[in-house]
């Protein structure tokens, strides 16, 4: 299992839905790809709900049961990279990491930072995009609460408007572009990766790249199966809600579709994911 882009300690962060993901999915190994606490926005302000800490103690728990649980900080969680190399309440800390599949292919776990020009070379204009972003989140929370009222289920304004948006769907490709071509320089087969919260899975130049999204905006993560197959799956609901009409609470996106097609297939309601 793969999840990045948690960002705890802000209000984006849908900490309600991924602990209800967490309590219902196991994996033998987790990777953390970056971004799960937020320290940029925890430096300006405390927010630190009880769903928050429920998250972290659900992972701390996985670790405790026996699975093994890797985290790749990224830029927002940086600090922790201090402590590369280490083993934290079970939870192994590691700047980069390489992950073989069920079928024997080699993938690259990165953040994906790295490849941001505006966080490499430029971090005080990251910051001020950050603040930014800050306030459609906010609008996109209010959205949110208006919609489960009406039990509708969750979307995303910010996500709509980032991906609508000319010079956003640009940068996308390029980043996505730059990850592969590191990932084929290193010889793997794919690269696994977060950071700008779209969750993607195609394949780029002979890589298969795999975003794993986010849980601001897509409520998503990447998963394996036993034999290898990699499905990116989405959690827009709560598992209570799964026997209500009409409601499709997980969107499991097959591997062969997103590579053929580029798009999302069709929703189908999944319980148990691995």
């Amino acid at each position: 299992m793969f999840i990045s882009d948690l960002h705890l300690g802000t209000p984006g962060c849908k900490a309600d839905l991924l602990y209800d993901f967490l309590r219902h999915n196991d994996a033998d190994t987790i990777y953390l790809v970056g971004d799960i606490v937020d320290g940029w926005r925890i430096k300006r302000s405390w927010f630190w709900t009880d769903s928050h800490n429920a998250v972290v103690q659900e992972i701390l728990r996985k670790a405790r049961k026996g699975a093994k649980v890797i985290y790749v900080p990224g830029n927002h969680d940086e600090a922790l990279r201090d402590y590369t190399g280490l083993n934290v309440s079970g939870i192994d800390v590691q700047g980069e990491a390489m992950h073989k599949t069920a079928d024997g292919r080699d993938f690259l776990v990165i953040h994906g930072d790295q490849f941001d020009g505006v966080v490499r070379y430029a971090v005080w204009l990251a910051h001020l995009g950050d603040r930014a972003y800050s306030v459609a989140l906010a609008a996109n929370n209010w959205l949110h609460d208006i919609r489960r009222i009406f039990g509708l289920p969750y979307w995303s304004l910010s996500a709509y408007l980032k991906h609508k948006v000319k010079n956003a769907v640009e940068y996308i490709s390029r980043f996505e572009t730059a990850v592969a071509r590191e990932a084929k320089e290193r010889g793997v087969e794919g690269v696994i990766c977060g950071h700008i919260h779209h969750a993607e899975m195609r394949h780029i130049d002979g890589i298969l790249y795999c975003n794993d999204g986010d849980w601001v905006e897509s409520c998503s993560a990447l998963t394996e199966d036993e034999s290898g197959n990699l499905e990116i799956i989405t959690w827009r609901h709560f598992s209570w809600e799964q026997e209500t009409e009409n409601l499709a609470t997980v969107t499991k996106e097959p591997v062969a579709l997103l590579e053929t097609q580029g798009a999302a297939a069709t929703e189908t309601p999944v319980l148990d994911a691995a």
